[in-house]
């Protein structure tokens, strides 16, 4: 005879434990423990890029603003500027352009490159002198 067909059941073992089951919270667990870590790690690196982003606009934004009026723009750029941040301007004509680029703070020490730029362009104010050097 043939065993009948349908799910296997596994044997109850002393306090109503199943003893196929025994551990298998303990595994899930083990698996996705680093998973949820690493979501978390990526969450954060997320918020930093957008938050060193926004640093950036507004150190390009002051640098521009500050060049357009015949003041010292770099300093102001570098001001408002994140760390480590690169503050340069550039006069064409009638305007002025900032750009501002700077590293993303990772957590992970040893994990770089990631950086993000953002710039601002300004028509110079008549009667100004333009940015100094």
């Amino acid at each position: 005879m043939s065993a009948p067909a349908g799910p296997t059941r596994s044997r109850v073992g002393p306090g109503g434990a199943r003893r196929r089951d025994r551990g298998s919270a303990t595994a899930e667990l083990a698996v996705a423990l680093p998973v949820v870590v690493l979501l978390l790690l990526a969450g954060l690196t997320a918020v930093g890029a957008v938050t060193t982003k926004l640093r950036c606009v507004d150190a390009a934004r002051e640098a521009v603003l500050a060049a357009s009026r015949g003041e010292p723009g770099v300093a102001a750029g570098r001001r408002a500027a994140p760390s480590g941040a690169e503050v340069t301007l550039a006069r064409s004509g009638d305007t002025v352009s900032a750009t501002v680029s700077a590293p993303v703070p990772l957590l992970v020490g040893r994990l770089s490159g990631l950086r993000v730029r953002a710039s601002a362009v300004a028509a110079v104010e008549p009667g100004s002198p333009g940015p100094p050097p």
